[in-house]
């Protein structure tokens, strides 16, 4: 099976079954550093673990491969897109996917991860992953579609997703375009609320020095003060993704 296959089919698991979101970020001292965005799938396994691996066609996986790499093998699509849409894809030729399958340990996990030198290079994973899927056939994915609630994040969807790191100040900043549209997603859910009623987003973001303040009060901090930590529920975010709005002041030098 080649790379993009298994991931496509990866991404319909993990996109549409409950399951446990991690956004990390680990920050140096000169604004570097790499970012990670975690999938726990597990749960699937458990309740469906034959079905998954027939899917796939592999009982165990333990891989690691670049964007770069399943661009290659659809390098053919991707030649009849526009030439904006090549620059998008592009831009996340970096990114590197780790994945592992255990049928009989009941584990279903996804990483991507990439580094960066400027936090506003970081990008909102959930467009990134939209647009690869997409690959598997153009214009499959619907933008605001209501029946899919992550389509709101795609390229042209209903939010914009940004960072920034300056001056010792963090901001995670999400944009609604249209509080209307924003409203009937919310509204037109339906079963989707229920799927996805179980499943957390984590931010957990590590920093080169203590945490003076956070502008989120269900933040949490490390023992050392340098990591925070916050938890929604996932339809908290998607209905409502400015609840997400970050600023983290650090400690001067």
């Amino acid at each position: 099976m080649g790379r993009f296959t298994f991931f496509y089919l990866a991404f319909i698991v993990v996109f549409f079954t409950s399951c446990q979101f991690s956004e990390n970020i680990y920050i140096n001292e000169d604004g570097s550093g790499k970012m990670e965005f975690s999938f726990d799938a597990s749960e699937i396994m458990h309740m469906a673990g034959n079905e998954v691996s027939k899917g796939t066609g592999e009982k165990d996986i333990d891989s690691t491969f670049t964007f770069k790499e399943i661009f290659e093998e659809k390098k053919d699509s991707i030649a009849t897109l526009s030439p904006e849409e090549q620059a998008k894809l592009k831009a996340l030729e970096n990114f590197s996917v780790h994945m592992l399958m255990s049928e009989k340990d009941k584990k279903f996990n996804m990483e991507i991860f990439t580094d960066f030198k400027d936090a506003r290079e970081l990008q909102d994973m959930f467009t990134a992953l939209n647009e690869v899927s997409n690959l598997q056939g153009k214009g499959n994915s619907k933008i605001n579609d209501p029946s899919n609630p992550f389509s709101a994040m795609a390229n042209g969807g209903n939010s914009k997703l940004s960072y920034s790191f300056e001056n010792n100040v963090f901001k995670r900043t999400v944009k609604v375009l249209d509080k209307e549209v924003q409203q009937k997603m919310k509204d037109s859910l339906g079963q989707a609320a229920m799927m996805f009623a179980s499943s957390k987003y984590k931010l957990n973001y590590h920093f080169p020095r203590k945490v003076k303040s956070v502008s989120n009060d269900k933040a949490l901090f490390s023992s050392d003060g340098k990591t925070v930590t916050i938890e929604y529920g996932l339809m908290d975010y998607m209905t409502n993704p400015e609840v997400m709005n970050l600023e983290v002041v650090l400690e001067k030098k």
